[in-house]
C-alpha cells in the first residue's frame, strides 16, 4: 500500500454545467470532503479547478491544497505517449494546478499500448505532474500485466462497485496487492435507493439507503466517490460517519445481484 489516503469523495462525472460543478466542488471542501474525482472525458475539470479556487481561497474554510487528493484520467484516446503529456499538462492547466496527487488510464482501450502508455505515466510522476498513478476499468489480467510494467506502484484502480455489483474479485485482489479500490457509481446509479435490504438496514440505523450503500462500500475496504449536487452532497458525506453493525454488513454482503451498470465492452472485461 502506498502512503496515499484516499477518503471518501466527490464523483463529478455527469456534471457538466460549469457553475453547477465548481459550486459543488467548492461546497463539498467546505463540507469536510479531501478527494475530488475528475477526468478529461468528463469536460468539467475547468469548473473542477474553479471551486478548488474558490474554495482554496476562502478564509471561512479551513482547506488548503496539500489536504484535498485531486484525481483525473486520460481519456482513452489520449493514451499514446506524447498524448498522455500533452494532455496531462493541458488537463493541469484547466486545474489550475501544479500537479495532481492521482492520475489515471480511464479505460484501457482506444490508444492504450501498454508497454508504450505505462511508462509516459511513470514519467509523469517522476517529473511531479503526478504524485501517484492509478488505472480504472482494468481486468485482473489487465491490472497484472500493468504492475509488472509500471515503475511507480500503482496506487488505485478504480471501478463500478455498489451493493448490487460487489466486485468480490477486484476487493480481494486490491487487499492482496496493496492498492486502493475506487468505487464509481456507488450507489448504482440509484438503483440501491429501491432495494429492499438496504431500505431495511437504512431504516435501523436512522439513516438514508445511500448512506448505506457508502457505509458498506467504506467498511469493506472501498473508497467510494458519489456524484451529487444540492442536500446530497452534505447527505452522503454523513457516510463516514455511519458505524453499521456486522449483521446488517452481512445482509448487504448476501444480496447476491450481478447489477453491472457500466458496458463491459468498453472495459475490454472479456480480456
Amino acid at each position: 500500500m502506498t502512503d496515499l489516503d484516499l477518503p471518501l469523495g466527490l464523483g463529478t462525472s455527469g456534471n457538466d454545467d460549469h457553475e453547477e460543478c465548481a459550486a459543488t466542488v467548492a461546497e463539498a471542501l467546505e463540507l469536510g470532503y479531501r478527494h475530488v474525482d475528475t477526468a478529461q472525458m468528463y469536460d468539467n475539470e475547468a469548473a473542477v479547478g474553479e471551486g478548488l479556487e474558490r474554495a482554496f481561497s476562502d478564509p471561512d474554510v479551513d482547506v488548503e491544497r496539500e489536504d484535498v487528493v485531486v484525481a483525473t484520467k486520460v481519456h482513452p484516446d489520449n493514451l499514446a505517449p506524447d498524448d498522455v503529456r500533452e494532455t496531462t499538462e493541458a488537463s493541469l492547466d484547466r486545474l489550475g494546478l501544479d500537479y495532481v496527487d492521482l492520475l489515471y488510464v480511464h479505460w484501457p482501450t482506444s490508444a492504450y499500448e501498454p508497454e508504450a502508455t505505462l511508462p509516459a505515466f511513470d514519467d509523469l510522476a517522476e517529473d511531479g505532474l503526478t504524485r501517484y498513478v492509478g488505472v480504472s476499468n482494468f481486468t485482473p489480467t489487465l491490472l497484472r500485466e500493468a504492475r509488472e510494467i509500471l515503475d511507480t506502484p500503482i496506487a488505485a484502480h478504480q471501478v463500478e462497485c455498489h451493493p448490487l455489483f460487489q466486485q468480490d474479485d477486484l476487493r480481494a485482489l486490491a487487499a492482496d496487492d496493496g492498492h486502493h479500490l475506487i468505487g464509481y457509481s456507488p450507489l448504482g446509479q440509484g438503483d440501491v435507493l429501491d432495494n429492499d435490504v438496504l431500505v431495511d438496514v437504512a431504516e435501523r440505523n436512522d439513516a438514508t439507503p445511500a448512506q448505506v450503500a457508502l457505509a458498506w462500500e467504506l467498511a469493506r475496504g472501498v473508497t467510494p466517490i458519489p456524484k451529487g449536487t444540492g442536500e446530497h452532497v452534505a447527505e452522503n458525506y454523513e457516510a463516514v460517519d455511519l458505524d453499521l453493525p456486522e449483521s446488517d454488513l452481512k445482509a448487504i454482503d448476501e444480496i447476491g445481484a450481478e447489477e453491472r451498470l457500466v458496458d463491459p465492452d468498453a472495459a475490454a472485461w472479456n480480456q
